[in-house]
């Protein structure tokens, strides 16, 4: 069963020609499931990409799932039309009664500053602890989860000297975790950040290092305690969204190595081929499995234990 999304929602007419199967409200009311009720709080600038980045993961699965989009209640978005975000998005704050079998947490680009810096930081600490009480499993990304990370366990995020840009190789530490059915023991994934978390640190505080890099550090760490995963690396990129982000930084003059690992040759003039698609299908695939598992049919009774039906 396909992912149910807005009608009018962007992303619906890009998933449908990629052939990701998108249910339509008709059809859905007509199944006799109780579909999965999935949050995604869009950070992101670009968020019509973002949102379809997602979109096109979790709607790859045999499983009906409801897509809620949320966003900071004061923060105004750039880069997006406001008749796009009242069109689409829900306030946090008008959503916060209601309970979700899964949360993802998008990255933000605002790594450069101090958390408690962050304009919508109150809020923000104040959606991290309303999953404790209202969602099943969250998935924190890039800034996302540094930001849980740090709310839940004090770990701090490092500067890099310089940014970690391109596609690097990561290795599985923890071949029995369910999050990592069928994944490859070496594969690479796509990176585009300035700060880290540091594998000790986290170890130190408790979490399970799940995927690593020797270049870029840890890319995927389980929180058992507060039933959340941090992913902080880029799986769900586009196969041209590091090209954008390059050619972008080269425009403004940024200064900004080639993508590593990312052009073939390292020729930028040359198209990027993806090969990562494979495993953020498997990633977001089992997490949505191992929410399937462990939901409960009622939703509003989606903590009080492991028995769904």
């Amino acid at each position: 069963m396909p992912i149910r999304i807005p009608e009018n929602l962007p992303a619906k007419d890009i998933l449908r020609a990629e052939g990701v199967s998108v249910m339509s409200e008709e059809t859905a009311n007509r199944q006799d499931v109780r579909p999965l009720e999935i949050a995604l709080l869009n950070l992101m600038p670009k968020k019509i990409q973002t949102e379809t980045q997602f979109s096109r993961l979790i709607g790859a699965t045999p499983l009906q799932i409801n897509l809620t989009l949320v966003r900071m209640t004061d923060h105004v978005a750039k880069n997006t039309s406001a008749e796009h975000m009242e069109s689409f998005y829900h306030s946090f704050q008008d959503i916060k009664h209601r309970k979700f079998d899964g949360l993802i947490i998008t990255g933000a680009p605002i790594e450069h500053l101090p958390f408690e810096e962050v304009t919508y930081w109150d809020e923000m600490t104040e959606v991290m602890d309303w999953t404790q009480t209202n969602v099943l499993s969250t998935f924190g990304v890039c800034w996302g989860g540094m930001a849980m990370a740090y709310h839940f366990h004090g770990i701090p995020k490092h500067m890099l000297d310089h940014k970690a840009f391109g596609c690097f190789r990561h290795k599985v530490l923890t071949p029995a975790s369910p999050y990592l059915r069928g994944f490859s023991d070496d594969f690479v994934v796509p990176v585009s950040r300035w700060t880290e978390i540091r594998r000790d640190e986290a170890e130190a505080a408790g979490l399970t290092t799940l995927l690593q890099s020797d270049d870029v550090g840890p890319c995927l760490i389980e929180d058992t305690d507060h039933r959340a995963l941090y992913v902080f690396n880029h799986f769900e990129y586009d196969s041209g969204t590091l090209k954008q982000e390059y050619d972008r930084d080269i425009e403004n003059g940024t200064p900004i190595n080639v993508p590593m690992n990312y052009y073939p040759d390292d020729d930028p003039s040359r198209p990027p081929e993806n090969r990562w698609r494979s495993h953020a299908h498997l990633l977001y695939g089992n997490w949505i499995n191992e929410i399937y598992q462990n939901t409960h049919i009622d939703l509003d009774r989606i903590l009080e234990g492991d028995s769904k039906r």
